[in-house]
């Protein structure tokens, strides 16, 4: 992912392209990203879809195992079976081989045995201050960094250790085979929504700062060589292929379809998870971001006239252009235009 001048590209892009991993049309995972910042900007989101893209396993895995309960190497097979379809993923891969191994001192799990307290270098946390900074909401790329961030405050979790919940209970085994189905659905919807959330602030961050980056050859040289390799990223090279100028990557036809088949069990996962008291941030937050982007009103009117109430922040309204203000402190409560 270089970043820097044109001529720069011309000296060393020979050179970065023969080293390059290989996608298997041949073609080199390497291009010119754009000016000076753009290359490590882009390194800097494709590590925040990262984080996203792991705490979705994660929870996909945590959401086999205690509503189902099964073994971590009867959920490696579950995981193996994903990676032959449109999970096929580098991270999908190497998780199905760490479920399945034994630690040599213990005899137990490998999982088992690691302490789960997940640490952090802070690209996801730099992904997420400079989403905010351009207004773009990746909110499941917080919810990840805030999950590694949760897990880590041992002293917070053991004192609420106790807290009320639900009482531990497990699917009945002949729900297996639909919910697995159901948590193979949840996982694919949600990862299309941190990937588009990912490609949403590269866009953002292209505009503001005049970088001119090309998503599709963005998805094309992560399609090898990377943590986040995927078959799908494919399918995303060829949406923004096709149309540049894409909005959002979940209108795009192929992947609103996808989405429209992963309504029910999507959905099923999200509220099994709450009732089981299973915590499922990273599906809750990609399922409620969906829902968000398709409201035709959101309750931000609400938001607005309790700022323009005590604050005077003014608010806009839907029926003629400017922005007004309501004197709330009178009796008739009147309205002026500020603007």
């Amino acid at each position: 992912m270089p970043g820097g001048s044109v001529e720069s590209y011309q000296s060393l892009g020979p050179m970065l392209e023969r080293i390059a991993a290989k996608a298997d049309d041949g073609s080199a995972c390497v291009t010119h990203i754009g000016p000076d910042g753009a290359g490590h900007f882009v390194k800097m989101v494709h590590n925040g879809i990262e984080y996203a893209d792991m705490q979705l396993i994660a929870e996909a895995y945590d959401l086999l195992r205690q509503a189902l309960g099964l073994p971590p190497e009867q959920i490696a097979k579950v995981f193996r079976g994903w990676n032959e379809g449109r999970l096929d993923s580098y991270l999908i891969e190497i998780t199905a081989q760490i479920l399945d191994h034994q630690d040599p001192v213990t005899g137990k799990p490998f999982i088992d045995i690691v302490l789960d307290q997940a640490e952090q270098k802070g690209t996801g946390r730099w992904t997420v201050q400079t989403a905010l900074d351009l207004g773009v909401p990746v909110s499941g790329i917080a919810e990840a960094v805030f999950a590694r961030s949760l897990s880590g405050h041992a002293d917070l979790r053991s004192a609420a250790h106790g807290l009320p919940g639900p009482t531990p209970t497990m699917l009945d085994s002949a729900a297996y085979d639909r919910f697995a189905e159901d948590v193979e659905q949840a996982l694919y919807a949600s990862k299309i929504v941190a990937y588009a959330q990912g490609f949403h602030q590269i866009a953002a961050g292209s505009a503001e700062y005049g970088w001119d980056i090309d998503l599709a050859d963005v998805a094309a040289i992560w399609r090898a060589g990377c943590i986040i390799r995927a078959t799908f990223l494919d399918r995303i090279r060829s949406s923004f292929a096709a149309r540049p100028d894409l909005p959002i990557l979940l209108i795009d036809d192929s992947f609103a379809e996808a989405l429209k088949g992963a309504q029910g069990s999507w959905r099923r996962v999200v509220s099994t998870a709450a009732e089981l008291g299973i915590p499922a941030p990273g599906f809750s937050s990609a399922l409620n971001y969906y829902d968000s982007l398709r409201a035709e009103r959101l309750p931000a009117a609400l938001t607005q006239g309790q700022r323009d109430y005590f604050g005077a922040h003014t608010y806009r309204r839907t029926d003629r252009p400017g922005s007004f203000h309501t004197l709330w402190a009178t009796a008739d409560r009147q309205e002026e235009q500020t603007g």
